[in-house]
């Protein structure tokens, strides 16, 4: 019976113990939401929210991965992606035709050579800033790359809403940049701080939008069989 008491008390210390330590260590996970509209009050899909800590110590040790942008049905998929300056982005062709990628912008200018049924080459976006993404096959093809160099950002989704979670105590410059805004690097906003008495910020953003132009998709006919 003393041992059984003994197991019981030790499993009930190392409960508390695990349980302070979780405690301790989401305390310093600051959790930031935001809803950006249009200045009509209109959700704003794919806008970019970044947030910059002031203390720049705390991104110089992380890493860029890998990321991923798809052709699919003559598109790029996602039309904006948000990443880390330093990322290698593979560009897999999941159509049955063949596509040739490319971009002139100033953060970055390659050319990925005809290619279907692989995956070209990866490109290393190291440059911060806009990179526009097209196709010389199907002119169309459209897609908005932002290279950014604080790894905390996040993409509205079709209501407008934003997360971007686990960002370390700390102030952050908030910035935000959306197609719209073409080649610019974006606007700032205001300036947040977490501690452990403020573990979570919830904003509104509203910003000023414009149309998109596009170059109208053509059917199959009519782009040659490519």
């Amino acid at each position: 019976m003393r041992l059984n008491f003994r197991f019981s008390q030790w499993c009930y210390y190392t409960v508390l113990c695990l349980a302070a330590h979780s405690i301790s260590a989401s305390a310093n996970a600051a959790d930031l939401r935001i809803k950006v509209s249009d200045k009509k009050g209109r959700a704003v899909e794919d806008a970019v929210v970044l947030a910059t800590p002031s203390d720049l110590s705390k991104i110089k040790n992380l890493k860029a991965k890998d990321e991923v942008i798809d052709q699919i049905d003559k598109e790029f998929v996602p039309f904006v992606k948000p990443l880390l300056v330093g990322s290698k982005v593979f560009f897999p062709n999941k159509d049955d035709v063949r596509h040739h990628v490319y971009s002139f912008s100033a953060a970055k200018t390659f050319e990925l050579q005809l290619y279907s049924g692989k995956t070209a080459p990866p490109v290393v976006l190291d440059k911060a800033g806009i990179v526009v993404l097209g196709c010389n096959i199907h002119d169309w093809m459209l897609s908005y790359v932002y290279v950014a160099e604080t790894p905390y950002f996040g993409k509205t989704d079709k209501d407008g809403n934003v997360q971007i979670a686990d960002l370390p105590n700390g102030e952050y410059q908030l910035k935000i940049w959306h197609p719209s805004m073409g080649m610019t690097s974006g606007e700032n906003g205001a300036k947040i701080k977490f501690d452990d008495s403020t573990p979570a910020i919830k904003l509104d953003w509203s910003i000023a939008t414009k149309a998109i132009v596009r170059i109208p998709r053509k059917s199959s006919t009519q782009s040659n069989g490519y």
